[in-house]
């Protein structure tokens, strides 16, 4: 296939942008800007299932490669996708036109520029998915940064610039070692083509110090703790469009590239720190559950959670079974829906009320039934029931771990019963009991748009929950090759040793 599909994915939002930036403004509040963007975000989610449908599934090989000498060819730009990268770019192509319906009378000012920004996002999002060079992925995986800072800084909240800056500064040193570890590999091994470092590895006397400086990165981006403190204040302060975006595609950045690079480069690094993550995997999850228990504002109660449920994915990502890791990518899809959708529904109370504290909320079942009905339906996905997406990943992620270690299986089950406990009591405070404020009774239901964006995230939840086999099917074959590689690495290591 000569056509290049992935450069024009990744590529299509920046020239909407482009688009957008040197349109004339007019009067209508920049509503055409809206259009543009909305439809060049709608024909990339449609080229990504389209790339999704010409995907060979059976296949171990990165795919649709695209490879072109750059930096007086020291640098390649190479990119291609696996059954687990492509997931990751079909989500992020389908939750940015959701953010760009949101924006309909949450931003007030700056319209233009707000949807340039999350355009611009979705390029550098959808860069980190499909980069196969590490100096390629590096410099998407940290532009991200700039246009997530501008989101929260000029659209957040009264404390958005202190907001920002923490996140901007947590994420940016976090990434400064992995920059020196991608030199190193660089001058270890002659190249940064990824493919070649797969074939040729690692060192393994190198492999601590380089999963170490990639490990500073990507656990703050994921975030697990203690580097989790950025997220409630980025969340918080963000507005609804923003907070998604984070939830829903941010923290997955890490999360793939935990996969991609710290079992795929350094396997026998994860192996020697399978106890730090099983450690900071369970403290994450218990921890800030129960953190997550004691909050008053919404979003701040979903960001912990959102904490809790990226433990069970680095827990499961380390189990280094098959359960384990594909359990890990389902739950983060799956995450990345749920908790866009929390967001979303927080963002339809907050413009009305004008408040994200619980205790001012009770009584909504009266007054706005459908909001209360879908809230539910992300409620119940959010604790994991069985016949929504949130279980299927739980679910296998345990029985991975379970097959490791039943101690720490047993530990990580308190999340499942404690991440109950948080969202219903959430539910129940905002949805029923007697109505706290007589202001409570003007507010209106749903609206159409809402309606809209909100059964977008519903169906796939649903659906999901009860055949998970199209997601399950496109990466079965990328993560036993993973997993194959990653065993052969640490046999052979042994033998070596022996």
């Amino acid at each position: 296939m000569n056509f290049p599909i992935l450069s024009s994915l990744i590529l299509l939002p920046t020239i909407g942008a482009i688009f957008i930036l040197f349109a004339k403004s007019s009067n209508d509040k920049y509503q055409s800007s809206k259009y543009v963007a909305l439809f060049i975000s709608l024909a990339n989610f449609l080229l990504s299932l389209y790339l999704w449908y010409i995907f060979d599934k059976t296949s171990v090989d990165f795919q649709f490669l695209e490879n072109r000498e750059w930096l007086a060819g020291f640098v390649n730009y190479k990119v291609g996708v696996d059954g687990i990268s492509i997931l990751f770019i079909i989500l992020t192509t389908f939750i940015t036109p959701i953010c760009i319906i949101s924006v309909n009378e949450t931003i007030k000012h700056k319209l233009k520029e707000f949807l340039i920004a999350i355009l611009i996002m979705e390029t550098f999002m959808l860069g980190v998915f499909c980069s196969l060079d590490l100096v390629v992925f590096y410099l998407f995986f940290e532009a991200g940064l700039i246009p997530m800072f501008l989101i929260i800084g000029i659209w957040g909240g009264q404390r958005r610039v202190y907001s920002a800056f923490k996140f901007f500064l947590y994420t940016l040193l976090g990434s400064v070692l992995m920059l020196i570890a991608i030199i190193s590999i660089y001058w270890i091994a002659g190249t940064t083509d990824v493919e070649r470092l797969f074939e040729i590895g690692i060192d393994a006397k190198y492999q601590n110090l380089l999963w170490l400086a990639f490990f500073s990165s990507f656990a703050v981006k994921t975030p697990m703790w203690p580097v989790h403190t950025w997220l409630p204040d980025a969340h918080v302060e963000a507005p609804t469009a923003g907070s998604v975006l984070l939830a829903a595609i941010l923290l997955k950045m890490a999360g793939y590239g935990f996969i991609r690079f710290s079992l795929g480069l350094f396997p026998i690094a994860s192996e020697y720190f399978v106890p730090l993550i099983y450690t900071l995997s369970l403290i994450a999850i218990v921890y800030t559950s129960l953190v997550a228990l004691m909050q008053e504002d919404m979003k701040k109660l979903i960001a912990y959670s959102s904490v809790a449920h990226m433990g069970f994915v680095t827990l499961g990502i380390f189990t280094m079974t098959e359960q384990g890791i594909e359990g890990s990518i389902f739950q983060m899809i799956s995450h990345g829906l749920v908790s866009a959708a929390l967001f979303l529904c927080v963002g339809v109370v907050y413009e009305r009320h004008h408040t994200r504290l619980i205790s001012k909320y009770g009584g909504l079942v009266s007054i706005m039934p459908r909001y209360a009905i879908v809230f539910m339906v992300f409620t119940l996905a959010a604790i994991g029931l069985p016949g929504t997406s949130g279980f299927v990943g739980e679910f296998l992620v345990l029985m991975g771990t379970f097959k490791k270690n039943f101690l720490v299986a047993t530990i990580a089950s308190l999340g499942v019963i404690l991440g109950a406990a948080y969202m219903l009591w959430l539910y129940k405070r905002i949805i029923f009991g007697e109505i706290v404020n007589e202001n409570l009774k003007s507010m209106l239901d749903l609206k159409r748009f809402e309606i809209l964006i909100l059964f977008s995230l519903v169906i796939p939840i649903i659906f999901f929950g009860f055949y998970p086999e199209p997601l399950m099917n496109s990466i079965e074959a990328s993560v036993e090759n993973v997993l194959d590689m990653y065993n052969l690495n640490i046999t052979n290591n042994l033998a070596y040793k022996n």
